[in-house]
This record gives structure tokens, sequence and C-alpha cells, in this order.
């Protein structure tokens, strides 16, 4: 008879826990997704308001939560690997293309509040043994992956990280910051004539009768009109989204940036304010929802 951490019967048990771990780290990025974007409106509100040092604090606490959602994403995919192969956890032995994933869940199970992915920690610290966790905690093997150990660190973030995060949120929400200045208009000398050129020769108007070859009335043919009748491409790029390793997401092809059209981004940003055109307050929503009860 096999030990019981060894076999189909631990093998069960193990698939049950990571099914649990993988739907617990789900439900967490998705209650962060959700409260994030409460707590970017602030921000825009602040940076609206002018108020920048308390917006750059702030700030942080949206970092921090985005580094965490990046780790339970990391940690959910380690889960569905091990969960995809489970049969090669059967043996007594880590497989070397686990091994990563193992050490990965138990370092940094320990470090996060997802009591069903310290279970799963648990179950694997006492398959492979005290010396194999041992190594794993402290990773002194180095096979933790870098990305769950830099999510993990708790240096502050740099200031460069900062400044994105706020532009990104204040270009997200049409908010203006950094201020942009606006260039002053050229200067003319009173002297200066619009139907003289600088050196005083005179421009005659041309009295000649344009050619049969100029049809003003192609001029006034819509652009869509003179687009190709042909069917258009069915296939949709969908931009990354903006994380702490990518603050400022860009789409390319090749060597080329491929930029939304600005009907594209005034529709966003219609729908990312509110419907007064400015990013809403607690007293509007108070307002609204009072309107709403009157009979």
């Amino acid at each position: 008879m096999p030990p019981p951490n060894i076999g189909p019967v631990f093998t069960n048990k193990l698939k049950v826990q990571l099914k649990l771990a993988i739907a617990r780290l789900r439900l967490t990025q998705q209650r962060n997704e959700q409260l994030g974007k409460t707590q970017r409106r602030a921000m825009a509100q602040l940076l609206e308001a002018g108020k920048i040092d308390s917006a750059t604090i702030r700030v942080e606490n949206i970092i921090r939560s985005d580094i965490t959602s990046e780790l339970h994403e990391l940690l959910e995919l380690y889960c569905e690997l091990l969960l995809a192969r489970a049969g090669l956890l059967e043996g007594p032995v880590c497989d070397p293309g686990l091994e990563e994933a193992v050490k990965s869940i138990i370092y940094a199970a320990p470090k996060t509040e997802i009591k069903e992915l310290n279970v799963v920690k648990n179950l694997l610290a006492d398959k492979y043994g005290k010396e194999f966790t041992m190594t794993a905690l402290e990773n002194s093997d180095g096979k933790v992956s870098e990305k769950v150990v830099r999510k993990l660190s708790v240096e502050p973030p740099r200031p460069e990280l900062v400044q994105g995060y706020l532009e990104e949120i204040a270009r997200a929400y049409g908010v203006d910051w950094p201020k942009r200045r606006t260039p002053p208009p050229p200067e003319f000398e009173d002297g200066d004539d619009d139907d003289e050129p600088s050196n005083g020769a005179k421009v005659e108007a041309s009295t000649e009768p344009q050619g049969t070859d100029h049809q003003p009335e192609a001029a006034s043919t819509p652009a869509k009109a003179l687009r190709p009748a042909g069917p258009t491409s069915p296939l949709t790029v969908t931009p990354p989204r903006m994380t702490t390793d990518n603050v400022h997401p860009k789409v390319t092809l090749g060597s080329v940036e491929l930029k939304p059209s600005k009907k594209m981004e005034d529709a966003a940003l219609r729908k990312k304010k509110g419907p007064d055109g400015s990013v809403p307050d607690i007293s509007d929503l108070e307002k609204r929802f009072a309107a709403l009860k009157k009979p």
C-alpha cells in the first residue's frame, strides 16, 4: 500500500484543493478590480481639484492593490498548471517541469490571505518533505519565479511608477493633468499686409478660368463614399491592460504604434465620464438617487 502522500488518493485530494484555490483567486481578483475602479475615480477627482500631493500619496494604495492582483493571477496560472499535470504529482519526487510552480506556491502562500492556497501549500509540503519545503520558503536554489519574488517585495513604488499611474488615470478620465501649456499666438507687425509678401512684390489674383480637370463637386464628396465597398476585416486588436510592469501599454505592428482614432477616444471618454460631462462625486450621486425616489 503506497504512503498517504503518494498515489491517486493524494492526487485527487490535491486536485480538489487546487480547484478551490483557483476559484478563490479569481473571486479575489474580481473584487480588487471593482475596488480599483472606485479608487481610480477618486484619484481623478483629486487631480481635477488640484490636490496633487494627496493623489500622489493615495495612488500608492492602487499600485499595491494592482501588484497583489498580478501576484494572484500568477498563482492562479501555477495552480492551473498543477491541475492540468496532476498525473505527474503522483511520484515521490517533484517533476522538473513542475518545480517552479510547486516552489512558487509554497513560497507565496504564507504571504497571502488565501486560505485555500495555504491548504495546497501544506499538502505539497507534506508530500515533498521538510528539506524541500525549507528550500522553497527561503528560495535558496533560486527556483521560485522572479516575478513572484518581485511582487512580494515590500519596497515602496518607484517615483516614475507613481507618476505614470497618475498620468494614465488622468488620461482615462479626461483630466488635464499635467497641465498642458497652450502655445501663444504668433505676433504680427503693424506694417505687415496680408496681400503683400515680405519682399514687397504684390500677389496678383489669378483670373484664368479653371481647367476642365478640376471638379469642385469631388471635394464635397464624403470620405466614406470614396472608400472601397469591399468587406472590412473582422479582426480587432484589444490593447493590453495597464500593469505595474507596463504603465503605458501600446499596440505596435512591427515598429509602428497603432493608436485609436479620435472617434474611439471621444466615445471612451464619454463612457468614463458621468452624464454631465465630468467625473461624478458623492453629492451628485445622492442628488440623482433623491430625484429617482420622487413620485
